[in-house]
């Protein structure tokens, strides 16, 4: 509970300071607000309703974790099946991946039950799913419109249902506090998003992928990863890791998010579309927002299950 609420006053005052910041620079803007003013305050308004989500899901322990990943996993479910192609052949399929799949991988991680958590989707799912579409005998486009529901179902439900499935993990000398773990995940990979973007404005000049993502930049990149994984270092008392093994799990995980946005962003160009949706003023939609999380969560989790278990 003591490093909870340094948390939360932390996080808070950081909140604090940047709607501050941008309340005098609109106010000394002249009118109207230039596009750059906008967003920002639309990003400091909503990263204030995803830390208050989050901080009362922190406060109902694994319940309340469990429950706001399945409702994100909903979200950016919804989210990817918008953007691609389906057919009425598929419409058992979809209904089974919101109706039947998220509830369970969701009660799986309730009940710790990891052996079944960890191969329910790439396994008995991916075998399932493309034979229901096949006895339909829809075949157009069939390859095309399994591999997305496929992948749909592997970033959205199984890659985002390893941030609750922490709470599960059983480190020696840490119990009780793996809701930290949870804490210094989320931390250190979307503010490694976050120092990524300021290192690329203030010193990006070589373009990382510019038809993918046209605003990564190597600088970003190299910066972001290491001021994150001192941010890691410095948060190592959330977590059973030393100082250099919190900085080097940090880098890890960062540098799968990076990897994360990245092939998102890729998706988002094939289908032709800037964001994810527009369920999040000023950041899109809830894959946006959680891209970075999808490669990121399971490296971290059996990174920890496997070294630290």
């Amino acid at each position: 509970m003591h490093e909870t609420l340094i948390l939360v006053v932390g996080l808070a005052a950081v909140l604090t300071t940047a709607s501050l910041v941008a309340g005098i620079l609109s106010w000394r803007a002249p009118k109207p607000l230039s596009s750059t003013l906008v967003n920002l305050n639309q990003r400091i308004n909503a990263w204030w309703v995803m830390v208050v989500a989050i901080t009362v899901a922190f406060f109902f322990g694994r319940s309340g974790m469990t429950i706001l990943f399945a409702l994100i996993s909903f979200a950016a479910l919804r989210e990817f099946v918008t953007l691609t192609h389906s057919r009425r052949s598929d419409h058992w399929v979809l209904l089974g991946m919101f109706g039947l799949i998220i509830p369970f991988q969701y009660w799986l991680v309730w009940t710790a039950w990891y052996g079944l958590f960890t191969i329910f989707i790439p396994v008995y799912c991916f075998l399932l799913m493309p034979a229901i579409t096949a006895l339909h005998g829809d075949t157009e486009r069939f390859l095309e419109r399994v591999s997305a529901q496929q992948w749909a179902v592997m970033i959205s439900v199984y890659c985002v249902s390893h941030v609750p499935a922490l709470l599960t993990l059983d480190v020696p000398g840490f119990e009780g506090r793996n809701l930290l773990l949870v804490a210094f995940l989320i931390i250190t990979v979307q503010g490694s998003d976050v120092l990524q973007y300021i290192f690329g404005k203030l010193f990006g000049r070589h373009l990382m992928s510019p038809k993918v993502s046209p605003s990564k930049t190597w600088e970003g990149l190299v910066g972001g990863l290491v001021t994150s994984s001192l941010l890691g270092a410095l948060l190592s008392f959330l977590t059973p890791f030393s100082p250099v093994q919190a900085a080097a799990v940090a880098f890890i995980a960062c540098l799968m998010g990076f990897l994360g946005g990245l092939v998102a962003s890729a998706i988002k160009r094939d289908q032709g579309v800037k964001d994810w949706g527009h369920l999040i003023d000023g950041h899109g939609g809830m894959m946006d927002r959680a891209d970075s999380l999808v490669f990121a969560a399971p490296v971290f989790f059996h990174t920890v299950r496997y070294f630290w278990t």
